[in-house]
C-alpha cells in the first residue's frame, strides 16, 4: 500500500476471502474490512471522494471487530488507518 497499489492489495486479500465469503467468523469479516479499505483508497486515488467516504465507513465497521488482544491485526489496522487522510 505504500506504493499506492490499492487495487492490487484488494486483489491479494480477495484471494483469501473469496472462498470463505459466506463464513461469518471474525477473521473472514476482518479481512473483508481490509478489502473495503483498499477499495476505498483506490476510489480516493481516482478522485471518487464520495464513494471513498462510504466504503471507508464499511471498513471502519469491520475494523471494530479488532480487539486489543488481536495482535496480528492491531498493527495492520494502525498501518491501514494512516492512509485515510493522505492526499493524491
Amino acid at each position: 500500500m505504500d506504493e499506492h497499489l490499492f487495487y492490487e492489495a484488494h486483489e491479494a486479500l480477495e484471494e483469501f476471502w473469496f472462498p470463505r465469503r459466506k463464513q461469518k467468523d471474525k477473521i473472514t469479516l476482518i479481512v473483508k474490512g481490509f478489502i473495503n479499505a483498499a477499495v476505498a483508497m483506490e476510489l480516493k486515488k481516482r478522485g471518487r471522494l464520495e464513494n471513498h467516504k462510504k466504503i471507508w465507513q464499511v471498513y471502519e465497521k469491520f475494523a471494530k471487530l479488532i480487539e486489543d488482544d488481536d495482535t496480528e491485526f492491531i498493527e495492520l489496522k494502525k498501518y491501514v488507518d494512516r492512509f485515510k487522510d493522505i492526499e493524491f
